[in-house]
């Protein structure tokens, strides 16, 4: 019933006069395009007859009811299948990461994490038209300024003669390969180490790695550093210094009494590091470095970044963390937009409420929990939400705040 909904309002979205609009948008486009040099063979095999893609539409509006535990993103990505079939990957093509490794710096358990969790191995490369998808965007996407660039971006490719239109496909969103480049990115990275006149990430495997090693060299890869690693606290740890943006020597730390969670030395790095609690205070602590960083810039998720560590830990032969879960349960979006509102109300500016728990959330949830004397660790949970009712509700009782709607329940994710 949901799925029928959404279709309904993405084809309400696009009525019949919306074609006509595309039509026109995109010929303007075509024009534009034609003058920063884009041949005229390339825009007719990529550009004629499309029409805005419904699926695409309505997967750029589509919201997750649910944000994901860290837990259970871990869970659902770095799995026994996806570990035993990285491993013989990394068997069968040991002179390829081999190589790799050497000429870049960037460990082949890495590299080989990244394609698991990118495209299953290259099981998974989407199937979508890149050019039809990012013209959909381009013209009507929350976006439309980015897609249209990315939209040029994947033609000069075509015109270059990397792949021919009919066959460059991938996401809805416009990344493709093995890796799932963006067009700029491919433009911007991609090599050609098969050597025979053309990139191709989707079905030659030494371009796809040689591709996203160099990306991640040139994106400030520091060779023989973690990108993060799993640490204990000790009893007392001042929860608000786990923070991303809190950096400090390893040694200081250590000296903390910051431990590896494995029993052994905490790595040697050049730089400052990091404590993360993913799933809060009550959840398995990271300690994070540069490299953590350089996989940030590839996918701004701490959750992916830390899945990245995991995966490429448990392929070379580490085992599985030792903290399991935190707190159970996830808020949906309209809960955590509601969080976000009820923290405004109360003086713990959290910005415009949008489902997202991004820095300023964080920090508005850190200055709540200073001020009621919880553990600080900035993390929207079901137990925080519980509290900001009550404090809420609290001050309306109090004439403080004027009467309001009740909280939704908070509610575990499916």
């Amino acid at each position: 019933m949901r799925r029928a909904w959404v279709l309904l309002a993405a084809l309400a979205a696009f009525p019949v006069h919306a074609q006509v609009g595309f039509d026109d948008w995109l010929a303007a486009f075509r024009q534009d395009a034609a003058r920063q040099g884009i041949s005229a063979a390339t825009l007719d095999a990529a550009l004629a007859n499309l029409a805005p893609v419904e699926r695409v539409i309505e997967l750029d509006r589509r919201q997750p009811e649910f944000l994901q535990t860290f837990s259970d993103y871990l869970a659902r990505r770095v799995t026994p299948q996806r570990l035993k079939r990285g491993q013989a990957l990394l068997v069968e093509h040991a002179a390829l990461f081999d190589a790799l490794e050497l000429q870049y710096g960037v460990p082949k358990t890495v590299l080989v994490a990244f394609w698991g969790l990118e495209t299953n191995y290259g099981a998974t490369l989407g199937s979508l038209n890149i050019p039809a998808s990012l013209a959909t965007l381009a013209y009507d996407g929350r976006r439309s300024s980015f897609f249209r660039g990315q939209l040029l971006d994947a033609l000069r490719i075509i015109d270059a003669g990397h792949v021919a239109a009919v066959d460059m496909t991938g996401s809805w969103a416009g990344a493709m390969g093995q890796l799932q480049f963006m067009p700029s990115t491919f433009r911007a990275y991609a090599l050609d180490a098969d050597g025979d006149g053309r990139i191709d990430p989707w079905r030659s495997l030494p371009d796809a790695m040689h591709s996203a090693a160099n990306y991640l060299k040139r994106a400030g890869w520091r060779a023989g550093e973690p990108v993060a690693c799993e640490v204990v606290l000790p009893p007392g740890f001042d929860v608000k210094r786990a923070r991303i943006a809190h950096r400090l020597p390893v040694r200081d730390w250590a000296t903390a009494g910051v431990t590896a969670a494995d029993g052994g030395a905490l790595p040697e790095v050049a730089g400052d590091a990091a404590v993360i609690l993913p799933q809060g205070w009550q959840g398995p602590a990271f300690m994070v470095f540069d490299n953590f960083d350089v996989v940030m810039r590839w996918n701004r998720s701490v959750n992916y970044a830390l899945s990245v560590a995991q995966l490429a830990h448990q392929l070379g032969g580490g085992g599985p963390l030792v903290a399991q879960g935190g707190e159970a349960g996830a808020l949906s979006t309209a809960q955590l937009k509601t969080l976000q509102a009820a923290l405004n109300e109360l003086g713990f500016p959290a910005g415009e409420p949008d489902g997202l728990p991004g820095p300023r959330t964080q920090t508005a949830l850190r200055q709540y929990q200073i001020a009621h004397r919880l553990p600080a660790d900035g993390y929207p949970g079901p137990s925080l939400y519980a509290h900001v009712e009550a404090a809420r509700m609290a001050a309306i009782a109090a004439g403080r705040l004027p009467a309001i709607p009740a909280f939704d329940a908070p509610t575990d994710a499916p």
